[in-house]
């Protein structure tokens, strides 16, 4: 059975998720890269994404590993496929990664602008989505043919989805630096109301992460 997961999504001590100013030079924001330095040391990131030997193993790194397994298609944010706002003035841009990215799968990208699949190399095929979350989940779980279905981020595109009550579970990193703005994550947001509950929390030198998983008590959140 398809389940909907956050996996590794990092927020800072006071609850951000991005730092300010995103652009081209910064695309976690100001002071944002300094949320994953849980993360980056670990062999999952090391290999997955910068395409390395090694890396370290332990407890933040199960955490990176278990983000990867049973995955059958990622829905991103545009903000996660780059820093272009609006209508496409060009098809140059191709993401963050270049031309293998770590996703492996196909990757469901919300847009209000239409765009044609992009498809790179490692398995990756980038589909623009305009008809929204509800549309982009059901292309998602249809890709995934049974395999699980990971909400990549940005905070907005998690809020939308948390909102909506469908995922099912969220692992969330929780990094011991202080951004002082940008975009948090549970802004506004009333966790229990909303069916979740903590069902995990293991801290690291570098990190605090927690499990959240929908309990199936979902009330009206007010």
């Amino acid at each position: 059975m398809t389940r909907v997961r956050v996996e590794s999504f990092t927020i800072s001590l006071d609850g951000y998720g991005a730092g300010p100013r995103q652009n081209l030079e910064h695309p976690l924001g100001v002071g944002g890269e300094a949320l994953h330095q849980w993360a980056v040391p670990t062999r999952t990131f090391q290999r997955r994404v910068l395409g390395g030997e090694d890396g370290t193993a332990g407890v933040d790194e199960d955490f990176a590993a278990r983000g990867f397994r049973n995955l059958g298609a990622w829905i991103l944010g545009r903000n996660m496929f780059g820093p272009i706002r609006g209508p496409w003035p060009d098809m140059n841009w191709q993401g963050w990664w270049g031309d293998d990215p770590p996703y492996h799968v196909p990757v469901f990208v919300l847009t209000h602008h239409a765009r044609a699949p992009l498809q790179m190399k490692g398995g990756t095929t980038f589909h623009f989505v305009t008809g929204g979350i509800h549309a982009a989940l059901d292309q998602a779980r249809q890709a995934a043919q049974g395999l699980d279905v990971r909400i990549g981020g940005g905070v907005s595109t998690v809020q939308q989805y948390l909102r909506a009550g469908l995922i099912d579970e969220l692992n969330i990193a929780i990094s011991p630096v202080l951004l002082g703005g940008g975009e948090r994550l549970f802004d506004g947001m009333d966790l229990p109301a909303l069916g979740y509950e903590c069902v995990q929390f293991v801290g690291t030198e570098k990190a605090a992460h927690v499990v959240l998983r929908a309990s199936g008590k979902r009330q009206e959140a007010t």
